[in-house]
């Protein structure tokens, strides 16, 4: 079976497709090829991550994708990285306007089915043109598309739009077992949400990629799984009347190689479990004072911590920061080997963003959890995992603003070492990195996703 494809041009979109190709080919019983699009400038990052070290199988095939020139973006521009909220939205045009290169190459290639993401939504219309199937693949959580993307947030005929008022409570039929179904979102979280229904330059919103694609398309396909998020899962496939198809956490495999002797060496030099490791990923940024509030924090646990501050401004410490935690207290700038430092015997505890993934890889490595979200999915994330899985704790904020202090950094930390919630983390932990129940999340979706492949050539 021929699957293409099509990410959105994000790294934090990339990755999960990247990760579901190598599960697919690296599983004995898929008998499944992938061709891989993206943006030309983007190639060599994809076929190194497709054949890493730590893979198995066949790797997949990246063609290159030359995006037509958008006024106001920078000419070799290939994903989100580096550009400016504003950039992102003319790299969307610059997608759009490459859908004859994408309709060419499906005449061409012929795949089987096509698996999507939300910004191309066109692409489903072009296969299914030319017979094959096509899946729209969610890169976030059941309970973050089940909470935003569903028709019921635009039930109006009029297609009006819904207010940050609106987004502070769940849509219609939301399941009840959910937290949020009665308690909703603070009205910081439901202001951010509105960048979901915002139009830019006249082009669609988010929302309207999403909902005409998964309407175009013949399925859904989730990175997760029933037993983390079946009533969202039930709740989609109510909502789309479309098969929805898991794809499982997609767990990636242990690092290749060994630690970095800059970071090991640092590391080594403190007891089991003691050192917090806080991290936002590449494209979440902390405002100025809420990274001094962080930075605080961590000070004030008297923990030994190492604190990876990524902003386009750079991450300032207060003054007298750095000699105060000398010796105990590391703040970096920039690429870390994070799945290298999280499994790391000296790292007990990982504050993160929430990202789906990142919440993942602190699981099994076994980590205790520190749940700082700080836009869109993460802050639902943090509510499955914190209030539904119990894995984690989520750091108290104000509701009007979502402002957050040095004390409530170091009050979650230290809720989060505690063993409150030790036995829930281990036995997800058990479950994600079970490599028999990750085949089956592998075979599961094969078998599905020939099965409606199927039923197109009959």
């Amino acid at each position: 079976m021929h699957l293409l494809m099509l990410p959105w041009l994000a790294f934090g979109h990339i990755v999960p497709f990247v990760q579901l190709a190598r599960r697919l080919l690296s599983s004995t019983s898929s008998s499944v090829r992938v061709t891989f699009l993206t943006a030309a400038g983007n190639v060599p990052r994809v076929e190194a991550m497709l054949s890493s070290p730590s893979s198995t199988g066949e790797a997949a095939v990246v063609v290159p994708l030359r995006l037509p020139h958008v006024p106001g973006l920078p000419e070799d521009a290939a994903s989100t990285a580096d550009l400016s909220p504003e950039g992102a939205e003319l790299l969307k045009a610059a997608l759009d306007a490459a859908r004859p290169q994408v309709a060419a190459l499906l005449a061409e290639l012929r795949p089987d089915a096509v698996l999507l993401d939300f910004a191309t939504p066109w692409a489903a219309e072009d296969a299914a043109a030319l017979g094959a199937k096509s899946l729209r693949f969610s890169v976030f959580s059941a309970v973050a598309g089940a909470y935003l993307s569903v028709p019921a947030r635009r039930p109006d005929a009029a297609g009006q739009l819904p207010s940050a008022r609106d987004l502070m409570s769940a849509p219609a039929g939301f399941p009840g077992s959910s937290p949020l179904a009665a308690a909703g979102v603070p009205a910081y979280q439901a202001a951010d949400f509105t960048y979901m229904f915002t139009s830019f330059g006249g082009q669609p919103c988010v929302h309207e990629r999403v909902v005409a694609g998964i309407r175009a398309c013949d399925g859904l396909v989730l990175k997760t799984c029933a037993e983390m998020e079946g009533a969202y899962i039930d709740y989609l496939a109510a909502q789309f009347r479309k098969p929805v198809l898991v794809a499982g956490p997609l767990v990636p495999g242990p690092p290749a190689g060994d630690l970095d002797d800059h970071w090991a060496t640092w590391l080594s030099a403190f007891p089991d479990g003691a050192v917090v490791f806080a991290s936002f990923g590449s494209e979440t940024f902390l405002p100025p004072a809420a990274a001094t509030e962080l930075l605080l924090g961590l000070e004030a646990t008297g923990r030994p911590f190492l604190a990876v501050l990524n902003s386009p401004d750079g991450a300032v410490p207060p003054p007298g920061f750095a000699e105060r935690v000398s010796g105990r207290g590391l703040v970096h700038a920039g690429w870390v080997p994070q799945q290298h430092i999280l499994r790391h015997r000296s790292v007990g505890c990982y504050l993160t963003h929430a990202g789906f993934s990142s919440v993942v890889e602190g699981l099994v490595a076994g980590c205790r959890l520190v749940l700082l979200p700080m836009k869109g999915d993460q802050f639902l994330n943090a509510a499955l995992f914190a209030r539904e899985l119990r894995v984690g704790v989520e750091v108290a904020r104000r509701d009007d603003d979502g402002w957050f202090g040095r004390q409530d950094v170091c009050d979650a930390i230290a809720a989060a070492v505690a063993d409150v919630g030790e036995r829930d983390a281990r036995k997800w932990a058990d479950f994600l990195t079970d490599d028999g129940v990750q085949g089956r999340f592998a075979d599961e979706f094969v078998r599905q996703l020939r099965e409606l492949v199927g039923a197109a050539s009959s």
